[in-house]
């Protein structure tokens, strides 16, 4: 029985997607629920899987391909194999990979390349199932051919006939010609959605805020000797979770937040939005880029609630598993560039919120307190705001309202 697979539903905020890989061709044998296709949209990437047991008739839309919300992407016969898969025997080509025929079949979005870079079949290797060229065969079959060396023009000087391959011979001393140097490679790739977008969102927070930085630094040897004296009980009460510095931030921000509600505000045209509520964006590398889930209700989490919810962020964000919802809204923004070892930096407002945090890397340094000279782990604090609401007074008050929070750590429990 055919089957259309479509595009999923996609929100009200997603246009449409781009078709980023299949995971199957025609003929593959197919599981039940087994991944056929991811879709990348502008914040997320989304997974299409199988409906029954069976394979995919025919593909209608290639990688790279735009797809509309709900639109037909291929069809899937269920309970039969449309063309029937290579044999063992005929796919030696995939532990010995050789160049392939022009019959050799190749996806649409490979062949859209190979077409490209002037390719044919028998110019490429396919390492796919049964010898299938792939769209990373064609991509290094083409940066092969471009690197590959020219064969120099005959010259009369003997050094030049005798240098090695690939190396500038030397010119004699009555030659006035320069010889090429070997040509270098390059490799030239589609950037994702996600990528895009996320260019997008800078480039318009810094041409449409006014935006400036205001720094401070925090002594965090409080907070590590509390993590040191209590991280063992801490894991073994909540279940493995363990004790990080982010809760203690994401406590500290929210309690800050709370005396300075125009931090917590946003700005939607010539309106002033305040929110009566802490939903605090933390800034989450993946592989596909940079992601901001949304720690709901902070003023109700616990520290073990606010880590625990931070590791599981951090884990889906790298299987591409975060989803849309996850990552819409938010009234305050955390980023910690610290983890990759970051001193300081100036963070980028994320619209229409109208202020982010940055988190630095822990260093010592020499400190004077209270006329002596002390080694102590010092944090750059940077507050990135939007000018056009927070004046700089309310900037700095609630950048030194976190700092003294983190110091005296006692002040977030009896909020003071």
């Amino acid at each position: 029985m055919a089957i259309e697979i479509k595009a999923p539903q996609f929100p009200e905020s997603v246009a449409d997607g781009t078709i980023a890989t299949w995971h199957k061709q025609p003929g593959e044998p197919v599981s039940r629920d087994e991944l056929l296709v991811d879709i990348e949209t502008d914040k997320v990437v989304l997974e299409v899987v199988a409906p029954a047991d069976g394979s995919l008739a025919e593909i209608l839309k290639g990688e790279g391909d735009t797809v509309l919300s709900q639109e037909l992407i291929a069809q899937f016969v269920e309970g039969e194999v449309a063309q029937a898969a290579p044999s063992s025997s005929e796919g030696e080509a995939v532990s010995s990979p050789a160049a392939a025929s022009d019959e050799t079949p190749m996806s649409p979005a490979a062949r859209k390349i190979a077409d490209e870079a002037n390719l044919s079949a028998g110019d490429i290797v396919g390492t796919g199932k049964g010898g299938r060229i792939t769209k990373e065969d064609v991509v290094k079959a083409a940066a092969n051919k471009s690197s590959a060396p020219a064969v120099p023009a005959a010259s009369s000087t003997p050094e030049a006939a005798q240098s090695m391959p690939g190396m500038i011979p030397q010119m004699s001393n009555d030659a006035n010609i320069a010889m090429p140097a070997a040509a270098r490679s390059e490799k030239r790739v589609p950037m994702t959605r996600l990528r895009k977008r996320i260019a997008e969102r800078l480039l318009d927070a810094k041409n449409s805020t006014a935006m400036l930085t205001t720094f401070n630094e925090v002594n965090m040897q409080p907070i590590m000797d509390l993590r040191n004296r209590y991280k063992a009980q801490f894991e073994k009460a909540h279940n493995g979770t363990r004790l990080g510095f982010m809760s203690f931030f994401v406590k500290a921000a929210t309690e800050a937040l709370r005396r300075h509600p125009e931090v917590n505000a946003s700005i939607d045209g010539d309106d002033v939005v305040y929110h009566g509520y802490y939903d605090i964006g933390v800034a989450v590398s993946s592989n596909r880029g940079l992601v901001v889930p949304i720690l709901r209700d902070t003023d109700q989490m616990s520290l073990a609630g606010v880590e625990s919810t931070i590791r599981d962020f951090g884990e889906r964000a790298q299987a591409g598993q975060l989803g849309i919802d996850e990552m819409q809204g938010g009234t305050f923004t955390i980023s910690n560039g610290g983890v990759f070892g970051s001193l300081m930096s100036t963070p980028i407002l994320n619209p229409p919120q109208t202020a982010i945090l940055g988190m630095h890397k822990i260093q010592e340094r020499p400190m004077a307190v209270n006329g002596e000279v002390k080694i102590l782990p010092m944090m750059y604090l940077a507050m990135s705001y939007d000018h056009r609401l927070i004046d700089g007074k309310e900037a700095v008050q609630f950048l030194v309202a976190i700092k003294d929070m983190l110091e005296d750590p006692a002040r977030i429990l009896l909020e003071l």
